[in-house]
């Protein structure tokens, strides 16, 4: 498990270093001059100067990089060009609406999925398997911000039951709540449809094992060997599922946020880079790539601890 661990951790660090080189190049060759920006286009070339020098932007890339990356590790995320305030504290006043929203979608998309997928497949080839499995195609196929526009008419507009956009705080956690339901929703429509797929899948194949072949032929009903044998058998693929959605639910939800006009990370990506504050794109983007690394990790780990044979690999 030790030998486990550790390749694990070294291919843990090994991706976030990439990443963080790859997300460095990337917003540094995007056009545009923070100075420049935010000076505007009647500056003088002394005072746009005077502030490159001020922000570090005159300084080597590699110099910017690496200062970038040891203020990272020690929890330094820099100063905003714009705001001249910690990036850190920016992260973290976002981050508490767009964790929860991740959480809140991605509970939805369980509630949703699992009822769904048990119910296709222990009804495979009948009514209500054909009508699951089209219910999620649907679902798949509705672009989430098209149907996130249509929850605002519906549930906002018209008939005025949950906020059309805006966050109140957690002050008031009810109101909190409904102000997170619409965009937690449509997030949660396509990961709901995709996991009663792979659930259903899942439990098509574990049901046709000789264990639950001998179960059945002891006398257990088709509920019971469902229950006692075949959902436990089918959970590693959709803990899989689960743990890739619930990154892409952080790292994913730019779209839903514009939509409602929320003050998450996403949003404050998009805002920094209209912006040009790359020192906000960039420190928001890895922590959102060191999210999703450490969710697969975590979900690695969990697969090594249930099932012994996956250690070797």
């Amino acid at each position: 498990m030790l030998a486990y661990l550790t390749r694990r951790l070294t291919s843990l660090i090994l991706s976030l270093i990439a990443a963080s080189v790859v997300i460095f190049l990337v917003v540094e060759v995007a056009p545009g001059d923070p100075a420049s920006y935010m000076l505007g286009i009647n500056a003088q070339p002394e005072t746009v100067a005077a502030l490159r020098d001020e922000l570090g932007l005159d300084q080597p890339k590699m110099q910017r990089y690496l200062s970038w990356v040891g203020g990272m590790v020690t929890g330094d995320f820099g100063m905003s060009y714009t705001y001249r305030t910690p990036v850190a504290e920016m992260i973290a006043t976002r981050l508490w609406i767009s964790l929860p929203l991740a959480l809140y979608a991605l509970t939805l998309a369980i509630l949703l999925a699992f009822p769904a997928g048990l119910i296709a497949a222990a009804t495979r080839g009948r009514a209500p398997d054909f009508g699951v499995m089209a219910f999620s195609q649907l679902g798949v196929a509705i672009p989430n911000f098209w149907f996130a526009m249509l929850l605002v008419l519906g549930f906002a507009i018209t008939w005025r039951i949950f906020p059309s956009g805006g966050f109140p705080g957690w002050d008031n956690p009810l109101q909190a709540i409904r102000a997170l339901t619409l965009p937690a929703v449509a997030l949660a429509l396509p990961q709901a449809a995709i996991l009663a797929r792979v659930l259903r899948s899942s439990l098509i194949d574990t049901l046709g094992e000789d264990y639950i072949r001998t179960a059945r032929a002891k006398g257990l009903t088709r509920r019971q060997t469902l229950w006692r044998h075949g959902v436990r058998n089918a959970l590693i693929p959709v803990l899989t599922i689960i743990g890739l959605q619930f990154s892409f639910l952080i790292a994913g939800g730019i779209i839903i946020e514009q939509v409602f006009y929320l003050p998450g990370l996403g949003r404050l990506i998009f805002q920094s880079i209209s912006q040009r504050d790359l020192i906000v794109v960039e420190s928001t983007v890895m922590l959102l790539v060191f999210a999703v690394i450490l969710v697969n990790f975590l979900t690695d780990l969990a697969y090594a601890l249930a099932d012994p044979r996956l250690r070797k690999g």
